[in-house]
């Protein structure tokens, strides 16, 4: 951003500084949200999820004892325990047994999902980009939420086109007032700082038109004023 200021005549370094400090503070902004969302992300999952796993999985025999296998990996994973949740406690087993004892049950695929958290949550970016890769959302909710998890594993690794290539698909809730524009900021924001400035003011500019009573509208007439866009 800062390089193509300098290529404009008549900038001057004081606005060339002016821009790295507003980036800056667009990195450090989105560094902060990503972090207090991780939270609430959680603490939504457990009601998706559960609701997904419980009334979806008791079809067939296997089905009902993987998922049985998988509620005990899920309370840790709601206490934060990711070890015991991916793992077990030596009595009952984690994610990672249920998905491989009971391969190909819905279970076993939604304890990718978990996994990839799980992983996330203990820094381990490659087994987390494997799992959310390796989950089917199916056209469930859970996988706008799995698509902007591995945005966030993606960012992690600094591996920008792909993160921005997985919140493009978390955003397609148009129904979830609450996640969807989180995601939508994160995106904007990535194209922003990959200097795609005409995405960045479409995503900003959906914020606004269309999750106007969210979180993420509240500055985004200054976020949209940045990239030459007025009322």
């Amino acid at each position: 951003m800062a390089n193509s200021a300098r290529n404009k005549p008549g900038t001057t370094q004081a606005a060339e500084a002016d821009e790295s400090k507003v980036l800056d503070n667009l990195l450090a902004k989105y560094e902060a949200n990503k972090k207090r969302i991780n939270t609430v992300v959680t603490v939504i999952l457990a009601a998706v999820v559960g609701y997904f796993a419980y009334t979806k999985l008791y079809n067939e025999p296997r089905e009902q004892k993987a998922a049985t296998a998988m509620a005990f990996a899920q309370r840790y994973f709601e206490a934060d325990s990711v070890d015991k949740a991916l793992n077990g406690d030596g009595q009952h087993k984690g994610f990672l047994f249920v998905m491989k004892k009971y391969s190909g049950t819905k279970a076993a695929n939604l304890c990718h999902y978990y996994a990839g958290v799980c992983y996330l949550m203990k820094g381990d970016f490659k087994n987390s980009i494997k799992h959310l890769e390796d989950f089917d959302g199916n056209g469930s909710m859970v996988e706008y939420v799995a698509a902007g998890v591995l945005g966030d594993a993606y960012m992690e690794t600094n591996n920008t086109a792909k993160a921005i290539t997985a919140y493009e698909k978390a955003i397609g809730n148009t129904k979830d007032d609450l996640l969807t524009p989180v995601y939508m900021l994160r995106l904007a924001t990535l194209c922003e700082m990959s200097n795609k400035k005409d995405d960045a003011k479409k995503y900003y500019q959906k914020i606004k038109d269309e999750f106007p009573q969210s979180e993420q509208a509240r500055e985004i007439d200054k976020y949209l004023g940045r990239l030459g866009e007025h009322d």
